[in-house]
């Protein structure tokens, strides 16, 4: 059902993300779930690029108005660089810039605009130049490795080192600032990232995990016997993501040969943690799939019985969805998105220090999980039960659009001032800018 403003229109909503797509993966595939969900809320118009070979935009949405321009070809070259830095991202704002101009002469007014995308916090928002009452986000990123594990870590590439700018870039960048601090709202991905932020003067921040699912899995049951425990990690093979931490939390669990683990990702880690299973004698109980087709990860969810990721540089945490959406408990890191999803209902947040304690944490939780089956079935289905209340994209999208309309309405009920005096005002009385 839309949603209708006060005049009893449907409202009318601008969403811009420079990559939509059903056919893609990652922030293009997460932006198209949202756009999908919200075009059946609001009367919705879609500004992206139009990647070639891929499926049309618009008959991807056909419940949306879509514009689209071509994304230049010099930006495809690198997909990592491109998803990473997002190159073109001038070329898209100066597209959406020109677009909304136009549509302002001709007299089209939007109760609200919405920048879905990037999710990184370092892209000056094209928004910002109109009265239209806009959000950004779901933000996240920007989080780094404790200081504890960054030798273990590695040196990260060169555009990844990109991120210790962001913070001399929210100090002293006028364009990012003024994105953010003239937003009707900033979402973030977890609360942290509103501390992300703490040097520009937001006017609402609220914490809107970016991904979603589409339904919960049927209950299947799971093994009640004492000191039986299928253990299962899902992710990239990375320092970071804490498999290396999971395998070394086997290693003290050798009086219960009932616990094992099972891996699903591939990367540069994958053949490090099976060494240090070997190593450490548990490389019997450790099975190392590396990357495996989306059926058979879907096929692990359904016969294991928790799920740890001790990801301890993890923004979201959209993972730990994918897991209690087939009703699986939870170990996880206590920091950055983790720390937000999961509750004393859903699982245990384990508190990141030096590895080995990090690891020793593990472990306790571990042998919590397997010497206690009715412990580990509850938080199961305190897990599903909170996914299936707040995880469903329908259920998302709802949320945002009564965000909307309380924005909409504190719009209308706010004293009018041209855009140039606002943005002046702001700049006088913020004694921390500098050009």
């Amino acid at each position: 059902m839309a949603v209708e403003t006060q005049g009893g229109e449907s409202m009318k909503a601008l969403l811009i993300a420079p990559n939509i797509d059903a056919t893609d993966v990652g922030e293009a595939y997460v932006a198209f779930k949202w756009a999908n969900a919200l075009a059946d809320l609001v009367d919705l118009t879609v500004l992206s690029f139009q990647r070639p070979g891929r499926g049309c935009l618009s008959k991807q949405l056909p419940s949306a108005r879509v514009v689209t321009w071509l994304e230049p070809a010099w930006a495809r070259r690198n997909e990592r660089l491109n998803a990473m830095l997002k190159p073109a991202w001038p070329v898209f704002a100066n597209h959406v810039r020109r677009w909304v101009n136009a549509a302002n002469k001709r007299g089209e007014i939007f109760d609200i605009a919405h920048q879905l995308m990037p999710q990184a916090a370092r892209y000056a928002s094209p928004l910002r130049h109109f009265d239209t009452p806009y959000i950004i986000g779901p933000l996240g990123g920007a989080l780094d490795t404790p200081d504890e594990f960054r030798e273990e870590a590695g040196n990260a590439p060169l555009f990844t080192r990109l991120r210790a700018l962001d913070q001399y870039r929210f100090r002293n960048d006028p364009w990012l600032r003024n994105s953010y601090s003239e937003a009707a709202c900033v979402l973030g991905v977890a609360p942290y990232v509103r501390d992300i932020l703490a040097d520009v003067q937001l006017r609402r921040f609220e914490p809107v995990l970016e991904l979603g699912i589409d339904e919960v899995e049927p209950r299947r049951g799971r093994a009640t016997d004492a000191g039986q425990l299928k253990v299962l990690h899902v992710g990239r093979g990375v320092r970071t993501k804490g498999l290396r931490d999971t395998v070394r939390a086997m290693a003290q669990l050798r009086d219960l040969p009932g616990v094992t683990l099972t891996s699903a990702g591939a990367g540069e880690e994958i053949e490090t943690c099976r060494m240090e299973a070997e190593r450490l004698g548990v490389g019997d109980r450790v099975t190392i799939l590396g990357g495996i087709p989306r059926e058979q990860v879907e096929g692990l969810y359904a016969s294991h019985d928790t799920f740890c990721f001790p990801s301890f540089r993890e923004p979201a945490g959209g993972v730990l969805y994918e897991a209690m959406r087939h009703g699986l408990p939870i170990i996880t890191a206590d920091r950055g998105g983790p720390a937000w999803i999961i509750d004393e209902a859903s699982g245990f947040k384990v508190p990141v220090a030096e590895p080995a304690d990090f690891a020793d944490q593990i472990a306790v939780t571990l042998r919590k999980f397997a010497n206690d089956p009715v412990l580990r079935l509850r938080l199961g289905e305190g897990a599903r039960a909170k996914v299936e209340r707040e995880g469903l994209w329908p259920v998302k999208a709802a949320h945002l659009v009564s965000l909307y309309e309380d924005i909409v309405a504190d719009q209308r009920s706010a004293p009018t001032l041209p855009k140039d005096s606002v943005t002046t005002a702001k700049l006088l009385a913020d004694t921390t800018f500098t050009h």
